[in-house]
């Protein structure tokens, strides 16, 4: 019976040292009845091979350790789910908020360049997202452990409840405007009836989709500057900022696909109707920028940094930068055109690997109007 044993010790591992042995009493004597029952219909011994089955069948240590410990199955409940997920997009949002006017105040009141006070700021995004998170999830996992909570989550009243409804995009003008009304019971008591009205029209996103790519088109053929200009101070010279072959290379697929994108939003804006139909199209346009984002991502040289001396750096990106520690040496990269080129490159690789896990969600999400309609 090694292989019981063998079981049973892995599952013990995983348990309170003093309910270990009940425990794995007790399944010993259902192992041992699982046993006897499939030998006594074979007829014969069991075969390692089938004793072996029959572990698996029972279930993983973890698994059963789990059933037996008594405590939370999840780190977050479905009761406390709710307020976790509440916190968790006010704290980033509120995160975002600090780095963007800490990007801001750096440009505006010292000697930063561009970019590193951006990638600073991403670096500061991306270590106070993670570290905010986990905070909030350990804070939920001891509720769910201890059974604590804080006294507003049971004792709470509708005249406080005003600071949720700032969850709603509609409250910044963000998903166009939401009215809602209440039909006040008169004679009889009736059920209060709420009226909900979107004022957004079908085709608003795809109109703003329309707009922007118009921009990018009329940029990308040079019909008009950026007007940032391209350049930036670096201690006492000027740094031009130039593409590298990797956009003549790309220069006509580029144009292509943003004109492919216009169309399709062009239709959302004549026929807002077709769903299904422009889903269609708009997922092969995702797959067809997720595919020519990793071309870029592979190309690895983006832009070159020269600086008023003549001298060049070039701004590299690709998966090897894909790494906390990168975003990290951000800080720590030094004031000069290498330096700079190297942060620069660390940014570029996290903002274009996010941009193609955008893409892969927006087929998702196109995949999910082909099959709903809407």
């Amino acid at each position: 019976m090694a292989l019981i044993d063998q079981y049973l010790d892995a599952v013990a591992a995983q348990l309170p040292t003093e309910k270990r042995e009940d425990i794995t009493a007790e399944l010993r004597e259902l192992i041992l009845s699982r046993f006897e029952a499939k030998e006594e219909e074979l007829g014969r011994p069991l075969t390692e091979a089938e004793q072996e089955a029959i572990l698996q069948e029972i279930g993983h240590p973890l698994v059963v350790a789990q059933r037996y410990s008594g405590g939370p199955d999840s780190l977050v409940g479905p009761e406390l789910y709710p307020y976790w997920l509440f916190a968790v997009k006010a704290g980033l949002f509120i995160v975002a908020a600090v780095s963007i006017i800490g990007a801001l105040a750096a440009l505006a009141g010292g000697p930063q360049t561009f970019g590193q006070a951006i990638g600073q700021a991403f670096a500061g995004f991306f270590d106070g997202a993670f570290v905010l998170v986990g905070v909030i999830t350990a804070v939920a996992w001891s509720m769910e452990r201890w059974g604590g909570k804080p006294r507003w989550m049971t004792d709470w009243r509708v005249k406080d409840l005003h600071a949720f409804t700032l969850a709603d995009p509609a409250r910044w003008g963000l998903t166009g405007s939401v009215k809602a009304g209440v039909e006040r019971p008169s004679g009889t008591v009736k059920p209060l009836a709420v009226k909900v009205s979107a004022g957004k029209w079908p085709g608003s996103d795809a109109l703003f989709g329309l707009i922007f790519g118009g921009l990018f088109v009329a940029w990308w053929i040079g019909a008009w500057e950026w007007p940032w200009g391209g350049a930036f101070e670096l201690g006492d010279q000027l740094v031009t900022v130039s593409g590298a072959p990797v956009w003549t290379a790309l220069f006509a697929p580029i144009l292509a696909l943003a004109l492919a994108h216009m169309a399709v939003d062009l239709m959302g804006v004549l026929r807002p109707d077709m769903v299904r139909v422009r889903a269609v199209f708009a997922m092969g346009l995702s797959l067809a920028s997720l595919a020519l984002a990793w071309t870029i991502f592979q190309w690895g040289h983006w832009f070159d940094l020269t600086a008023a001396d003549g001298a060049v750096a070039q701004v590299r990106g690709g998966v090897e930068l894909l790494r906390w520690d990168a975003l990290d040496a951000i800080d720590r990269a030094d004031r000069t055109l290498a330096g700079q080129a190297q942060v620069l490159g660390t940014v570029l690789s996290f903002v274009l690997a996010g941009f193609g896990v955008t893409l892969v969600f927006a087929v998702l999400g196109d995949l999910a109007k082909v099959a709903r309609g809407r």
